[in-house]
């Protein structure tokens, strides 16, 4: 039986299988920590920043599918959650926010720390109410499960601290709230419409997301019987890109010309749960079909001719029998083999020699993938080591990707990390970390000794803003600004309680990461890497050419040259004049 609006909430959690709840204990939360110590049955993820809370609770819940639990005191405390909750609503994963206030006479009056949470959380998320009563708490709590889990995004619940101390109503007890599971797909006249355009076709590509997870061997099946290469989005990769023989890769600004001139020479393009953004990367003549569970979200990025709603594997159960399988795989071998001239390339560009130092990015990602366990989970800051990552980890069914791919935040791949690792406590979790991202939530750090994590930490420091210098050359602009004056990080992971060490010759890398990977608790590796590394687009426009030449005039008139000259010998590998 619940004595409090908390005991409640905590028995709602438990039922619901609610593990862990990341977050900074605050005056307005202690009715509800309160709760969680007296429980004693879902531990308490005790993060150095609420940002880092939400963050850990989006990655947890895209691993398990199960609501993540994340909170906030009043005020600073719960807007802190905000980015991390942008996140986890753009990545769809179900994680419950519960965003504390302050005292209920008081709203509206400029007190301390007052802010509008049922206001301020409502574009990141699918549910956001403000409990007004005791008697609200059990119905709106259920609601905001059920909108997260369903709707597979972020519910919010604003409760005034007072209510969390508030005696329980009577009704009925907790009980479980769990996700369901249902067939969705399109009727028979739907299909049937998709199919002869895909049928008509000569040249059909396939375009992967997120949204094939679960549904590996119907997409393939799609893509055998029509021979079409399957490019496949950053999302998509940890779903599809293993035992595939249609797979050509990455497209977008961070993919693989192969993926490109798949998406460019195809007439009719089949979309398979996929939000894919960048429409200049979309065939401008073919005809598209797009499956997606989102109605609305179909035909936002370039025009369709056959919207199919539904899931990837419902949908391709029922479109498969009315496809006219094609002995004609030429198109396919075509694009193949560029794939595989695309992939040497960039095999080679990761290899090293003893002496190099700093280490080129790549090198250091494939050595990263050659040895990670199995079943390793991956998370990649944004910027270059989203990049490396994408290029270099290579997935199996049983490995993780997780990062703000949509989103774009900075400092991600730590605090989602510890996501991972709360939830699998024995599973080999690996923080694909950027110097600036690591440096933004460094506290985080500490929160791998204090709950115990065994996170394994490499940083690419190259001491700069890398991918934002990038955008800045492609643009034309002298870069200003993006260099970063780090601190040993080693150093810093080692005060704070961690295994670290630093490497600056590619000769120092195996044995570092070894020795960081094999360790019984949290690990470090400062390695230094090549600041002026490009990681191209598969497709440089004019106006990409016109921009570099710019930024090189600019830069040598501005009297760094020497600038220029480090960046032509370090690329120079990358078009194979070394």
């Amino acid at each position: 039986m619940a004595d409090t609006v908390s005991d409640l909430i905590v028995s709602t959690l438990t039922a619901s299988g609610v593990q862990r709840v990341y977050g900074l204990p605050g005056d307005s939360l202690n009715g509800f920590t309160d709760a969680l110590r007296r429980d004693g049955g879902i531990a308490w993820g005790h993060v150095r920043h609420e940002e880092a809370a939400a963050f850990a609770a989006a990655a947890e819940a895209g691993v398990t599918g199960r609501l993540a639990v994340a909170a906030g005191s009043c005020g600073p405390g719960n807007l802190h959650l905000i980015n991390g909750l942008f996140d986890a609503q753009r990545s769809r994963v179900p994680v419950l926010a519960l965003a504390a206030h302050i005292p209920q006479e008081q709203i509206g009056s400029e007190y301390f720390q007052e802010t509008h949470p049922e206001l301020l959380f409502r574009e990141c998320s699918v549910y956001c109410e403000l409990a007004s009563m005791p008697e609200q708490v059990p119905w709106l709590l259920g609601m905001a499960i059920r909108a997260a889990l369903e709707r597979s995004g972020v519910a919010v619940l604003v409760v005034p601290g007072e209510l969390f101390l508030a005696p329980a109503p009577d009704g009925p007890a907790a009980h479980p709230i769990v996700k369901t599971s249902s067939l969705m797909r399109p009727d028979d006249s739907e299909l049937a419409r998709a199919a002869r355009v895909l049928n008509s076709a000569e040249r059909v590509t396939v375009l992967a997301g997120a949204g094939c997870e679960g549904a590996h061997d119907e997409a393939v099946a799609l893509a055998e019987a029509l021979q079409a290469p399957m490019v496949h989005s950053l999302r998509g990769k940890e779903f599809l890109e293993y035992d595939n023989p249609y797979d050509v890769g990455l497209t977008g600004l961070i993919g693989y010309s192969s993926g490109y001139r798949a998406m460019e020479h195809c007439d009719a393009l089949l979309m398979l749960g996929t939000d894919f953004p960048y429409r200049s990367f979309y065939p401008q003549k073919a005809s598209v079909v797009q499956v997606d569970v989102r109605g609305e979200h179909i035909g936002r990025r370039t025009p369709v001719e056959v919207p199919l709603v539904g899931t990837v594997k419902d949908t391709a159960r029922a479109l498969l029998p009315l496809l006219d399988r094609r002995d004609d795989d030429s198109y396919l071998r075509t694009m193949r083999r560029h794939y595989e001239r695309v992939r040497t390339r960039l095999d080679r560009l990761a290899e090293a020699k003893p002496t190099d130092s700093p280490l080129h990015p790549q090198h250091v990602a494939a050595t990263i993938d050659r040895l990670a366990a199995r079943d390793a989970a991956f998370t990649a800051d944004v910027g270059t080591p989203t990049v490396w990552a994408a290029r270099y980890l290579r997935m199996n069914g049983e490995r993780r990707l997780i990062g703000s791919f949509n989103h774009g935040s900075m400092a991600n791949a730590l605090p989602h990390a510890i996501g991972i690792q709360s939830g699998h406590p024995g599973r080999q979790v690996i923080a694909l970390s950027g110097d600036g991202g690591l440096a933004m939530l460094l506290g985080e750090l500490i929160t791998l000794r204090q709950l115990d994590l065994p996170v394994k930490v490499v940083v690419f420091n190259n001491s700069a803003l890398a991918f934002v210098e990038l955008e800045m050359k492609a643009a034309g602009v002298v870069t200003y600004g993006t260099g970063l004056d780090n601190p040993d990080f080693s150093a810093q992971a080692r005060a704070a309680g961690l295994h670290a060490s630093q490497v600056r010759r590619a000769d120092e890398l195996e044995d570092a990461l070894r020795a960081a990977f094999t360790h019984d608790g949290p690990a470090l590796v400062d390695v230094h890497t090549e600041r002026q590394e490009l990681s191209l687009p598969p497709k440089l426009t004019l106006e990409q050419i016109k921009g570099f030449t710019l930024f090189a005039t600019r830069t040598i008139l501005s009297g760094r040259g020497d600038e220029i000259v480090e960046l032509t010998k370090t690329n120079m590998r990358q078009i194979g004049l070394e």
